[in-house]
């Protein structure tokens, strides 16, 4: 017997869910489609079908709908645009400390940059797959969201993190202090392979 939600508990359920899912998902969606604006509106999209939606429908797959919901709609936004999805800009320099070294908050803003470089360059499905796992989902919610099985999920996240790995640039990039004294390489427009 399936029981009735009322306004208020549904209220609840939603405000519960923003809560818990608004600052990770405008991460993640921030990720696919490069600006905040329309990170914005894409999470604004997937608590509207939230909204919708009744609590014993999802039960606790909530996290794992919402992110499908806000992948999805990224995704037809940057169909519709003809765009690749990107990363955001500044997104390096978030919950660096105002009491960090100026030098160091630079060196670590330009790594940030460009190991994002690197993972910009990577196939769609393994970005998202990234992206989910640095939001600190499971292998299992991110096959959940992306609507595949776990093993692939761990096989494109192995694979686009082995592709970063292996490029030149992070290589030169995350190599030891005592071999740095050669210049960086400059920014190419080289793709990473899979």
């Amino acid at each position: 017997m399936a029981t009735q939600t009322t306004w208020g508990q549904r209220r609840q359920w939603v405000l519960a869910a923003l809560e818990r899912y608004e600052l990770p998902l405008l991460r993640f969606a921030r990720r696919l489609v490069g600006d905040e604006d329309t990170a914005r509106d894409v999470v604004q999209h997937a608590f509207l079908r939230l909204c919708d939606q009744a609590p014993d429908d999802l039960g606790d797959r909530v996290g794992a709908w919402l992110y499908a919901v806000c992948r999805n709609r990224a995704v037809d936004l940057l169909r519709s645009q003809h765009r690749c999805p990107g990363l955001g800009e500044n997104e390096g320099l978030q919950g660096t400390s105002r009491e960090m070294d100026p030098a160091v908050a630079v060196e670590q803003h330009d790594l940030y940059c460009r190991l994002n470089e690197l993972v910009a360059q990577l196939p769609l499905s393994q970005r998202e797959a990234i992206a989910l796992w640095t939001e600190g989902c499971t292998y299992r919610e991110i096959a959940a969201i992306l609507s595949t099985s776990e093993a692939n999920v761990r096989v494109l996240v192995h694979r686009g993190l082995k592709a970063v790995r292996q490029h030149p640039v992070a290589q030169r990039l995350l190599e030891p202090a005592d071999r740095k004294d050669r210049p960086l390489p400059a920014r190419q427009p080289d793709e990473v392979r899979p």
